[in-house]
């Protein structure tokens, strides 16, 4: 799915539309030894969608990722955060920019091990200055079935808890997109699966974007949307996809 510059200069399309890019590019090295990690990938992904971008060991699907969340430089190309574009913000901007509109949940949950849930949850919150909306927080941690373990810290609970409260985290400031990298990556085959099942209703009840990096296409599959990465191009575009899906694309296109 392509994309020009031009519509996300005007609302209406811009408040239907969490991430995009226009003809990226990711280089790393200069001359013979330049590896393109991301070759001219444009892609609209709309508000409210779980979306997988998924690709062997090495294709740049984190290079990609890291890039629209603005984890890593571009060199060259347009990336667009909620209609604004991000690609030429300054070191500064970025940060503020991933504090304020973006959350993350990763392979390790980062939890603070002192903090209470509650505490844990609230962290980006108390790092931004902004003031805690009650109602938010009840609706985070009752979808997320941790209504009773707000005042618990790590140690007192379970792996998939700490899952949980890791999810609500990157939640409550109500982001743009929340970006996962493999997040199932060092968990086993069941919480591996809760977890993937707690960011599909995030996007589905909560209405919040999600685009996670995965090389799984049995974690790809709970996503309403794979985009298929090789050698740096977007190579598949699925909707909908099943494990059998994707893996048929990729063999396809020698992935």
């Amino acid at each position: 799915m392509f994309l020009t510059a031009l519509p996300l200069e005007q609302p209406s399309v811009a408040t239907t539309i969490a991430v995009s890019a226009v003809n990226l590019t990711k280089t790393y090295g200069t001359g013979a030894r330049s590896v393109r990690a991301v070759d001219g990938i444009s892609l609209v992904i709309p508000r409210g969608t779980f979306t997988a971008i998924m690709g062997p060991s090495g294709s740049g699907k984190s290079t990609l990722m890291h890039c629209l969340a603005g984890l890593d430089s571009v060199t060259s190309g347009r990336i667009f955060l909620g209609g604004h574009e991000i690609s030429q913000l300054r070191d500064a901007e970025l940060t503020k920019l991933r504090r304020d509109r973006v959350g993350f949940v990763f392979q390790s949950f980062n939890l603070l091990p002192t903090l209470t849930a509650r505490q844990n949850i609230l962290l980006p919150l108390d790092l931004a200055g902004r003031r805690v909306d009650d109602q938010r927080l009840q609706s985070v941690v009752a979808s997320l079935g941790l209504t009773d373990r707000l005042q618990h810290r790590p140690s007192e609970l379970s792996g998939g808890q700490q899952q949980r409260v890791a999810i609500a985290r990157a939640l409550i400031t109500e982001p743009d997109v929340i970006f996962a990298d493999e997040p199932t990556g060092a968990l086993d085959s069941v919480n591996g699966q809760a977890l993937l099942a707690q960011l599909r209703m995030a996007s589905r009840e909560l209405g919040q974007t999600i685009v996670m990096v995965t090389h799984d296409a049995a974690a790809a599959a709970y996503a309403d949307r794979a985009l298929l990465i090789n050698d740096g191009q977007l190579v598949g575009d699925l909707d909908h996809p099943d494990a059998d899906s994707i893996r048929v694309e990729l063999s396809q296109v020698g992935a």
